[in-house]
């Protein structure tokens, strides 16, 4: 590996370690924040008012994302088999372009889905 990559995946790896930490804050904060709000009427409002809600839908949407490329990440990385290789293959080429009602199509399906979730985890147990 050249000095350019490594330096490169040093960064990478500094930037990981400080994304950590910020979501385990995050984590305790919110999660204190969801302790207090039952005994706390005028917390409970804040907490469930539309940008807060908004800003942690965002949150949860880049956290699946990011969660579902760590694990083609680690398949591809990680895999001597013939499906990594394929992974591999499929990433050297280019990838295809779709026009823009397509893209609305994806849209639209991962909005549906993200409110079957968010409709279906109020009768979900907490963790």
């Amino acid at each position: 590996m050249d000095r350019e990559h490594r330096e490169s995946m040093e960064e990478i790896h500094l930037r990981i370690l400080r994304v950590t930490d910020d979501l385990r804050v995050i984590q305790r904060e919110l999660n204190c924040a969801a302790m207090q709000a039952p005994t706390d009427p005028e917390l409970m409002e804040a907490l469930a008012d539309q940008p807060e809600m908004e800003s942690i839908q965002v949150l949860k949407s880049a956290l699946d994302q990011m969660r579902h490329f760590l694990w083609f990440y680690m398949q591809v990385v990680t895999s001597d088999s013939e499906m990594g290789e394929k992974f591999r293959q499929t990433l050297r080429q280019d990838a295809p372009v779709r026009p823009p009602e397509m893209e609305q199509q994806f849209q639209n399906a991962t909005d549906a889905i993200m409110l079957r979730y968010l409709a279906d985890s109020k009768f979900r147990k907490p963790n």
